[in-house]
């Protein structure tokens, strides 16, 4: 299940609900309706951009001690901390059905994912022509019903149905029950059809991701969408070699969990032989009551002092634990992005802090190009360009290569403010209009695209003021 995320409520227009590293805050209240001025000033949009269909970048070697761990924890338990008693996945070809109010482009990014799974995970899968039903179905459906049915979900996978109008029925039989499940034989994934093209894709990649795999998230794995920060948008290539585990010819449906640790360092020799010479990071687990405070601070239904309450005991548990790791970094960012709106100058040092921690790592290149973002605006807000056009430099490319679309034309629009404030108005020209196309596939329709222009435009503190 992909969570919706609470600090994309923190936008002065609430989109793109779903996707907390993508939705960028400015750090001053802006108007979410353009003013006449300022829309006769707004350019045209260009055509929608498109990542072309490749893998993603290079993960940082790992040791095989460290992924044999992570499978078994991924593996035996589920997100809400129940064991599964046995292994299980598709045995046999996996044959994908897509129905259901289909939008333009979502066939594409299907396809383009199905592609690397067989490419990089070795899965023997393919997409039936449409109007065919297999044995994993996808359904494009409005997000309100699959909000009716979960609501802090943007997207899920659930087995034992082919359609959301069964859901409700069948969520207390056994064939819904994955701690019942022997062998997976026919699940359905449920995407919104009218989010926008990213957060979609986004759900293609996550939710085929448990369906055909791991059922748990872990916090402690930075280089993955098995992880509740939503950091990774498409699937990393850490990911590609946990499916590949998963469908290693070593490894059959029903295995017990002491049968498939058993087998597991033939198997990771096999398939990563380098990580016999990596040291182990030895990262701790994740405690129960941090993971909580999480909760607190993102999930649905709570009010804005106590969200902050949340964030604020996630930074004192991290540090009470001794984590110098990317949870620490994530923990300040929270509390960063909530706090924004109450206390600006506090949340720029927490995202400082986040930022520092994450800039040390090179496996956390992705989660420093957030907190640049944020921070960027901070600069531009307070009148200095020049130190927005530092902390941006680089992190377009890496948004290109983890194909985050909303990161990039984030990137891209605030480069163009800074740009223009260093009398730079060519430049800054041609980088806004590229950034538009990004924007339409990352915000979706031209309304959120026109507003977040404006967001960006009114953190100039002198064109803010007479907006």
């Amino acid at each position: 299940m992909r969570p919706l995320r609470a600090l994309c409520t923190l936008l002065s227009l609430g989109v793109p609900l779903g996707l907390l590293t993508g939705c960028m805050a400015p750090p001053l209240e802006t108007s979410a309706t353009p003013t006449r001025a300022a829309q006769q000033a707004l350019p045209d949009l260009p055509p929608m951009k498109l990542f072309a269909a490749s893998g993603a970048p290079d993960s940082l070697p790992i040791s095989n001690a460290d992924l044999a761990r992570d499978f078994l924890d991924l593996s035996f338990q589920l997100e809400s901390g129940r064991s599964l008693p046995v292994f299980t996945r598709f045995e046999g070809q996996i044959r994908v059905g897509l129905a259901g109010q289909v939008p333009p482009g979502m066939a594409r990014d299907l396809d383009a994912v199905i592609a690397r799974l067989r490419r990089e995970a070795g899965i023997d899968i393919i997409r039936l022509p449409s109007g065919y039903e297999g044995n994993l179905n996808i359904n494009a459906v409005p997000g309100e019903e699959i909000r009716k049915e979960l609501p802090a979900a943007a997207c899920f996978v659930v087995p034992g149905i082919t359609r959301l109008s069964q859901y409700r029925q069948a969520r207390r039989q056994d064939r819904t029950d994955w701690t019942r499940l022997k062998t997976r034989s026919k699940l359905a994934i449920f995407v919104p059809s009218d989010a926008a093209p990213q957060e979609t894709r986004d759900c293609l990649h996550e939710e085929l991701a448990q369906a055909l795999g791991p059922l748990n998230d872990l916090y402690r794995l930075p280089d993955s969408t098995f992880n509740d920060d939503n950091i990774h948008s498409i699937l990393t290539r850490y990911d590609m070699l946990i499916l590949r585990m998963t469908y290693a010819p070593e490894l059959r449906s029903g295995m017990s969990r002491a049968e498939v640790q058993a087998r597991l360092p033939g198997l990771l020799d096999r398939l990563n032989p380098g990580g016999r010479n990596v040291a182990p990071r030895h990262l701790g687990a994740t405690p129960q009551a941090w993971m909580n405070e999480v909760a607190r601070a993102l999930g649905p239904g709570i009010s804005p002092a106590n969200r902050v309450r949340g964030a604020r005991q996630a930074v004192a548990l991290a540090q009470s634990y001794g984590w110098t790791d990317h949870r620490l970094a994530f923990s300040y960012y929270m509390l960063g992005r909530l706090s924004q709106s109450q206390d600006p100058r506090a949340a720029q040092r927490y995202l400082l802090r986040a930022h520092q921690l994450y800039s040390r790592d090179r496996g956390t290149r992705l989660h420093a190009a957030h907190t640049a973002v944020q921070l960027a605006a901070f600069a531009l807000a307070g009148g200095d360009p020049e130190k927005a056009l530092a902390l941006l430099s680089g992190r377009a490319q890496v948004a290109r290569e983890y194909q985050n679309a909303m990161l990039l034309a984030n990137i891209e629009m605030l480069r163009a403010e800074a740009l223009e404030q260093t009398g730079q108005p060519q430049e800054a020209r041609r980088v806004r209009l590229d950034s538009l196309g990004w924007a339409r596939y990352g915000f979706g329709p031209d309304w959120a695209v026109r507003a977040r222009l404006q967001e960006i435009a009114a953190l100039n503190p002198a064109r803010g003021k007479s907006l």
